[in-house]
């Protein structure tokens, strides 16, 4: 697949609530990281797509997951996405050591995360 599903997220106003019933519905390995003013944790399933949970960068949302797909030009497929109808929610962003990530709401109203990884030294 060109363009697979790499991450999945999980945006919510109880992080710690979602990380206990989903470590103990799964027994997914989670991971603890700083992210600014707050924490960002990874979740690693073994085998498959992992993901991570956040507390909800847009309070007046409901909780929700938020899935990313693999480009290899963030720049270019949020440009194109924006040409195609998309709505840019969150325009190209760095995290540092990882690589760039954008969001858009489709012309139907659904989101979808935007990843370009860091190219691995």
């Amino acid at each position: 697949m060109a363009n697979p599903f790499v991450h999945v997220e999980l945006h919510t106003q109880d992080p710690a609530q979602a990380k206990k019933f989903y470590k103990s519905l799964f027994s997914w390995g989670l991971e603890d990281l700083p992210m600014g003013e707050g924490t960002y944790t990874m979740i690693n399933v073994g085998e498959g797509t992992g993901g991570g949970i956040m507390k909800n960068p847009v309070p007046e949302t409901p909780s929700h997951w938020l899935a990313y797909v693999l480009v290899g030009d963030v720049k270019g497929s949020t440009k194109k996405a924006r040409e195609l109808g998309a709505t840019v929610v969150q325009e190209v962003t760095e995290i540092p050591d990882y690589g760039w990530f954008s969001v858009i709401v489709d012309p139907a109203g659904a989101a979808l995360g935007l990843w370009q990884p860091k190219a691995q030294k």
